[in-house]
């Protein structure tokens, strides 16, 4: 059989898998993306943006590609409206962007920087070996296999890569479920989460083809385990509305259930899980495809280090506790909203506590931070290079690290500064000396760390901080004062300065 070899192969070319692979060419890593469909998914499942993911696109240049997308100020928790519009970020509210037109823009901006896309490539296995992995291919010219050091699944809930590498996918299965449709030829009334004595009802027109979609959950009825038909939505938009929504063509079908699951783990030596392969929970609210985004942000540019060896595969295990963590916590708040969703009469009372809590700015924000992703903070990790991670001062880490990079009177040159995927060395300081020692300390990261220094100190969270250390995902990996040493930092995430881990397969 014939091989070919590359750094990294991506299993899986829908969102998360081309973010994913367009990160690890950012960080100088050869990809190939191995898809099985031949062509891209034409419906739309997840439409959703949250500010997370917008932020994240717009640290990449990318939200400029996605031109002016219809956003809306006001989300849900588990159709109770929430209102997004207040935290603190570029871009508030929720941003409608079909997934078809957010996977074309992933596959040019990829492409355009070297990732190889193969589509009509269909995984049937994988062996994992001490210092490779090797991918058995069905392609259109009949069977191959890619050798890489590392294999990403971003294949979805039945993840083909997941369940070769095996790795457990506890949780349960699915109960209830909200059936959907996008159905051409009806003229409904617009619903929004409407609770009616049979269930809940949801129907919105869409401006750009006019195709409606409709969800449906029927109070009481079990989750099914096959795809649903026009005539099964057809009876439970019935049973719940009494409107008769059968002379309407039904150009798209699906069932969102409420089964929760969470890979037992990310990492699996050499092999990788991402996005829904790592994932399963309810779509409420467009939360899986940002999770899954967010995931890529978070593993692209670690990975890229590895498979060029400028980092040791333990830089690899704190995407797995990162992630991971982030994905349990989601999960939960996505759980919850599951119950109201898809509970029937006896959660209303529940229903009407929570609106009235939500009244509350706090409860609102708690909320609303878990659903956008803007409350994501990254605790420290003591394991990338076999020691405990230096702390700035004898209290512990600064508030900032971990965050993202709050928005301030600095934000968009501080987003630009992340173009590269490289991390950025803040220099906020305006004491020469200061300055001139930063620099030096940030000298042999040329080439991972870029040097800015902003012509006025940015406002907001870091005021009065003298420097700021950004990992390429935009999150805070030091902060301190200008005496303050960052080199323990830059070694932390990017590794040690003339040291190649080529052949470190731990």
């Amino acid at each position: 059989m014939r091989t070919q070899v590359t750094q990294v192969t991506v299993v899986g070319a829908g969102p998360v898998g081309l973010l994913l692979a367009g990160e690890l060419r950012l960080g100088g890593a050869a990809v190939v993306v191995l898809e099985r469909l031949d062509e891209p998914v034409a419906q739309t499942r997840a439409s959703t943006l949250h500010a997370r993911t917008m932020e994240f696109f717009e640290q990449r240049g990318l939200r400029a590609s996605l031109g002016s997308p219809p956003s809306h100020r006001m989300g849900h928790f588990g159709g109770i409206p929430l209102d997004l519009g207040l935290l603190p970020t570029p871009f508030p509210g929720q941003w409608k962007v079909p997934q078809p037109r957010l996977e074309a823009l992933l596959a040019e901006w990829a492409s355009g920087l070297g990732a190889d896309i193969r589509r009509g490539h269909d995984v049937t296995g994988l062996v994992v070996e001490d210092d490779r992995v090797l991918v058995d291919v069905l392609g259109p010219s009949g069977p191959y296999q890619v050798e890489s050091g590392h294999v990403v699944g971003c294949d979805g809930e039945g993840s083909t890569v997941r369940r070769a590498a095996g790795i457990g996918f506890p949780g349960r299965d699915a109960t209830g479920e909200l059936l959907a449709a996008d159905v051409a030829g009806i003229a409904v009334q617009d619903r929004r989460f409407e609770r009616l004595p049979g269930g809940l009802a949801v129907a919105a027109k869409r401006p750009d083809d006019g195709l409606t979609r409709v969800m449906v959950a029927v109070d009481g009825h079990a989750a099914g385990t096959e795809p649903p038909t026009f005539a099964d939505v057809q009876t439970a938009w019935r049973r719940v509305t009494g409107e008769d929504i059968s002379g309407g063509t039904a150009r798209w079908l699906h069932a969102f259930r409420d089964g929760s699951r969470l890979a037992e783990r990310y990492r699996a030596g050499r092999v990788l899980l991402a996005g829904d392969a790592a994932h399963r929970q309810l779509p409420a609210g467009g939360q899986a495809i940002n999770l899954g985004l967010q995931d890529a942000a978070n593993l692209g540019w670690k990975l890229a280090a590895v498979a060029i060896g400028r980092a040791p595969h333990g830089l690899l295990d704190t995407y797995d506790e990162e992630r991971r963590s982030v994905g349990r916590r989601v999960q939960r708040g996505v759980d919850a909203q599951a119950a109201l969703l898809l509970g029937g009469a006896e959660l209303d009372p529940l229903r009407a506590v929570l609106a009235e809590l939500i009244g509350y700015p706090q409860v609102r924000d708690q909320l609303a931070g878990l659903v956008t992703g803007l409350d994501v903070r990254y605790g420290p990790f003591q394991g990338v290079w076999g020691a405990v991670p230096p702390q700035e001062t004898d209290g512990g880490p600064h508030p900032l690290v971990g965050a993202r990079i709050p928005p301030g009177d600095g934000w968009d040159g501080t987003a630009a500064a992340l173009r590269s995927a490289r991390g950025v060395l803040l220099v906020l300081t305006a004491v020469p000396e200061h300055r001139a020692a930063l620099r030096d300390a940030a000298a042999g990261w040329a080439g991972r760390v870029d040097l800015v220094a902003p012509d006025r100190h940015p406002g907001g969270p870091v005021a009065g901080l003298d420097a700021v250390l950004l990992r390429p995902d935009g999150h805070v990996a030091w902060a301190g004062a200008g005496s303050d040493d960052p080199r323990p930092m830059l070694r932390h995430w990017f590794g040690s300065v003339g040291t190649s881990h080529k052949g470190d397969d731990r």
